[in-house]
């Protein structure tokens, strides 16, 4: 909510700076979203009268006006504005006057024409954000008194971003009685006593959706003058409150509803037919909004109908054939109150958002609706004139909110808050809360004012004494907790040990969402049944992800269409799979590469990242397990990666992961301009370790033997180094592949692959006795399974 800071301070004005309010409202849970003045810096602009105007003799669309600004002598000023005319008044920037923008005036000859000043628009002063045309005064306004004094534009405008719960601090009264509380100080509300009545004539009301409306208020005013303006203290309120002045019967329902938070309407009475129907929509029927939006109401829709057509929907908007205008003689004035659930949603569903139900959303006073219609005719009166007829009210006691009382202890408090307030500290906050107390032995028994919606438990009234005495006035005190630490499984490779290892190769981080668009689904998991979410916060964010990679994928298009060319991304999250035992929750690692391997540099254009890129990544967290040879990387197919660059992660027959290049249809689908690498882990599957142990090193030798190999092109150099690591049994200390060729030299269809075991004793030197029978077995088990031939 947005208000005037003079404004407030007519209701309750504690001897506190702009800053210091602030900071307290704050404080108190209303945060103050900005502060901003309600005007641009300017000087010299004072109010001044056209006396007369002519045509420019060079300029067709300027005009020469005489004007009186409170000197011996009128001015001429040329002036372009289409409004300028003689009579009105107007701000006008003599000579030496600074506008915003550090804007200077000075003597000017304007098409050979010398002018004297500026005559100023409301957005030239930084009144308005756009403005067409001189900003006109009042008749009354004095001429010669300085702008910034006639329309006190010394004050601020607080913009305050309530939560849902405090919908009662959406009107001055509500805020200044917040404040009041705060500061311990007395409240100044407006006096507005019932108004006479001079006139008989009523209207009938009907409400037949008593449920949803408990009580409807309506008068009849007749004789009003639609051609008397607003007056400027009520329109600037309004304007910096952050609502356009449109005519003195809406001006006022807006009044009343920035004053005492209770949203009003007024129809044109001579547009009624037979009376008010307080009802829900007929399915299908339309209204025309007073934007001149045409909806379609559903049954569920609470309308204010006449006999023949809905008027209005019911908290949210009037509509267009029913409303004031500058021809109205006899309105009729509304202030109801609606039931929250009854207008819940109904705004969003049509695309609107307004002043009225942003109020009765959250709950409106259910007392409030007499006086306000009260404090409204007042000011109609008062301004446009008329006779007012008698109040109407329709009520439906058993429909109205009940007050509940709740009992608050005393132990409790000090429970919770942990210290002791003082029992008057107590009765005097709850006092000027507008609680009802009854002392008890042990505590009190509360019933909360009817503006407090958000008051109906113990712990509620606890919050607000907290909140009122001050969160710096409560004690500090550290929990004391237990020095246990739980223990940690030892084989059980650490999450964050993972992520660090990818971090320290590049990557960065992504948090996503888990509700993903079914497109991502489709195109990734299209196997995979996914689950539906019934309430989606978007359409798309409709399905719950099967795979980390729709997350990646989005956030690398994001990245990649605000020029960002290289992307090493990785995410740890659930997954939430459709399996044979029902919905399961299964955590994963997944990472994405895109663009070049490194950054460009001086030495030349960095390469594009390949699959072997993602696999040394992959390879450097399996590593972590210290059984690394455990898992093995096999040619598979997945639908969403590239049918010949596909590798499925397996421990034993277990499948743990995916890694490959993104498929060429899944990349025109997502419009990336390059190729995208990907791998998805089962957590489960890759975290287990195996824990060191000791063994004694040898102080014999190593001895190490080269061998190359020529198989068919088709068998991986993984199946070679497997079987040639079980052959060798306990003298194995390391195997390294260290040369594939295929080309020259070589048959079509083989290739050469060449490779090193090294083999140590530990407690004796090996001799070749020892070393040829264990690498002729090596050799013959190759010739066995692969039909290899040693190469010379």
């Amino acid at each position: 909510m947005r208000f005037s800071e003079k404004w407030l301070r007519e209701w309750v004005n504690p001897a506190l700076s702009t800053d210091e309010l602030v900071a307290q409202i704050t404080m108190a849970g209303l945060e103050v979203d900005s502060v901003e003045p309600v005007a641009g810096e300017f000087s010299g602009v004072v109010v001044a009268e056209i006396i007369s105007t002519e045509r420019h003799p060079d300029a067709a669309k300027l005009q020469v006006c005489l004007v009186n600004a409170g000197d011996a002598e009128p001015l001429q000023i040329v002036c372009g504005a289409s409004n300028a005319r003689a009579g009105i008044k107007i701000p006008c920037a003599k000579i030496g006057a600074v506008l915003p923008g550090d804007f200077k005036i000075k003597r000017a000859k304007l098409r050979g024409v010398e002018s004297f000043g500026m005559l100023c628009a409301a957005q030239e002063l930084g009144l308005e954000e756009s403005s067409d045309g001189l900003m006109e005064l009042p008749e009354t306004a004095p001429i010669g008194r300085s702008i910034e004094s006639y329309l006190a534009l010394d004050d601020k405008a607080i913009d305050v971003d309530l939560t849902p719960n405090r919908g009662d601090c959406l009107g001055i009264a509500g805020l200044a009685r917040e404040i009041g509380v705060l500061n311990r100080c007395d409240v100044t509300p407006v006096i507005c006593r019932p108004v006479k009545q001079t006139i008989n004539d009523t209207f009938k009301v009907e409400v037949a959706a008593a449920q949803q409306c408990p009580r409807y208020v309506g008068r009849v005013v007749q004789g009003v003058d639609l051609i008397k303006p607003t007056p400027v203290w009520m329109v600037e309120r309004l304007r910096r409150s952050g609502i356009r002045s449109i005519d003195a019967v809406v001006d006022v329902t807006n009044y009343v509803l920035l004053e005492l938070g209770q949203p009003m309407h007024a129809f044109d009475l001579h547009q009624l037919k037979g009376g008010i129907h307080v009802r829900m929509a007929n399915e299908g029927e339309q209204l025309t909004l007073l934007d001149g939006q045409t909806i379609t109401l559903a049954s569920d829709v609470l309308v204010i109908a006449d006999q023949e057509r809905p008027l209005a929907m019911a908290g949210v908007m009037g509509g267009i054939g029913s409303g004031v205008g500058k021809s109205t003689r006899s309105i009729f004035l509304e202030s109801a109150f609606f039931d929250p659930i009854a207008i819940a949603g109904k705004a969003r569903r049509y695309g609107l958002h307004t002043d009225s139900s942003h109020r009765f959303e959250r709950g409106v006073d259910f007392e409030l609706q007499r006086h306000a219609i009260e404090r409204a005719t007042a000011l109609l009166l008062d301004i446009v004139g008329g006779d007012a007829g008698p109040l109407i009210e329709v009520m439906s006691a058993e429909n109205i909110p009940h007050l509940h009382s709740i009992q608050l202890r005393r132990d409790r408090i000090n429970r919770i808050l942990g210290c002791d307030i003082p029992d008057n500290d107590i009765e005097d906050i709850l006092g000027r809360l507008g609680m009802d107390m009854v002392s008890t032995t042990n505590g009190w028994h509360i019933v909360p004012p009817s503006y407090r919606f958000d008051i109906r438990l113990e712990v509620d009234l606890i919050e607000e004494l907290g909140r009122v005495y001050g969160y710096d006035n409560l004690p500090t005190s550290m929990p004391i907790l237990d020095a246990f630490s739980p223990p940690r499984e030892e084989s059980l490779i650490p999450v964050s040990q993972l992520k660090t290892v990818l971090v320290d190769r590049g990557y960065q981080e992504v948090i996503t969402y888990s509700f993903v668009d079914k497109k991502y689904i489709e195109l990734l998991t299209p196997q995979q049944h996914s689950v539906a979410l019934a309430n989606p916060i978007s359409a798309d964010m409709s399905e719950m992800r099967t795979t980390l990679w729709a997350g990646l994928l989005k956030t690398a298009s994001y990245n990649i269409n605000r020029q960002q060319p290289r992307l090493k991304l990785f995410e740890r999250g659930l997954n939430f799979l459709q399996e044979e035992t029902g919905l399961q929750q299964k955590d994963y690692l997944a990472g994405l590469l895109y663009g070049g391997e490194s950054d460009e540099s001086w030495f030349g254009k960095a390469r594009p990242v390949d699959f072997y890129d993602a696999k040394g990544d992959v390879e450097a967290l399996l590593a972590l397990t210290g059984g690394e040879h455990v898992y093995r990387f096999e040619s598979g197919a997945h639908p969403a990666l590239h049918p010949g660059q596909t590798a499925v992660i397996k421990r034993g027959d277990e499948v743990v992961g995916f890694l490959g290049a993104l498929h060429p249809s899944v990349q025109k689908s997502l419009d990336l301009p390059q190729k995208a690498f990907l791998y998805e882990l089962a957590l489960d599957g890759i975290r287990c370790r195996s824990l060191p142990q000791f063994k004694e090193l040898s102080k014999y030798p190593e001895v190490r033997r080269d061998f190359a190999v020529i198989v068919d092109e088709k068998i991986s150099a993984q199946s070679i180094l497997k079987n040639v690591r079980e052959m060798a049994g306990d003298l194995l200390t390391g195997l390294v592949l260290f040369d594939v060729y295929q080309g020259d030299n070589l048959e079509a269809g083989k290739k050469s692959i060449a490779f090193g075991i090294t083999l140590q004793d530990p407690n004796r030197t090996l001799q070749d006795e020892d070393i040829n029978p264990l690498v002729e077995r090596v050799v013959s088990r190759l010739k066995e399974l692969f039909n290899v031939t040693l190469r010379e």
